[in-house]
């Protein structure tokens, strides 16, 4: 393959830069260690109800584009297209290792956030293919949250809406999903279970009715 070298690069400074734990960071430049307040989490919800909404966004938008930019990196090496299963693959690594990096970061003793703001900006680099169910996926999220002010039942709706949403496109459309591009399927599904099990604390408080709604006091 003509761009492998340009991966084993890309790879690594991918996991790096999603390992930058951005909503420590925002925290720190507050007086406030988020993994010693509220629920302990690094990840923009913990750091907006410590610190208020504009520090929600600021640090989902940065946790978003460290998965953003090296998706986009990879595909503008790609020009956006790969001939066959394996190059879509080394693609899907890339932004996959900055939402491991974000999860499992070397900075934070291989702990980290939950990966939804980092996924999103990952999935959605992956123009065009999962930019759009990724998009479908965001707004599944909205509608799930403004119905029941639970960010992580909206986080597990919408990242399951995800997959769903890329074989219903790639069927209407066409798409060799069952062949060539079969590992971005697998690679949708499998995000999606990853970030649900991540989430496990959260939907066993939900199943027992003692999960924080947004604006509420948080729990460990």
């Amino acid at each position: 393959m003509d761009h492998l070298g340009t991966f084993l690069v890309l790879l690594p400074a991918a996991y790096l830069a999603g390992a930058i734990p951005f909503g420590l960071l925002v925290g720190w430049t507050r007086g406030i260690d988020v993994r010693k307040a509220g629920s302990g989490n690094i990840g923009a919800t913990n750091v907006g109800r410590l610190l208020g909404r504009k520090y929600f966004w600021i640090v989902f938008i940065l946790d978003m584009l460290k998965g953003m930019i090296p998706s986009l990196a990879a595909g503008l090496v790609l020009g956006f297209h790969a001939d066959d299963s394996l190059t879509y693959l080394l693609w899907l690594l890339v932004g996959f290792a900055a939402i491991f990096g974000h999860m499992f970061s070397p900075f934070l003793r291989f702990k980290g956030g939950k990966g939804v703001a980092t996924s999103v900006g990952a999935l959605v680099g992956v123009w065009p293919l999962y930019t759009f169910p990724a998009l479908i996926a965001a707004l599944v999220w909205i509608i799930v949250f403004k119905l029941t002010r639970y960010v992580s039942a909206a986080s597990v709706v919408g990242i399951l809406s995800f997959p769903t949403a890329f074989l219903i496109i790639g069927l209407v459309q066409g798409w060799p999903i069952f062949g060539r591009l079969l590992p971005l399927l697998i690679a949708a599904w499998a995000l999606a279970l990853l970030i649900v099990y991540k989430h496990r604390a959260n939907i066993s408080r939900l199943l027992a009715g003692t999960e924080n709604r947004a604006g509420s006091t948080p729990q460990r």
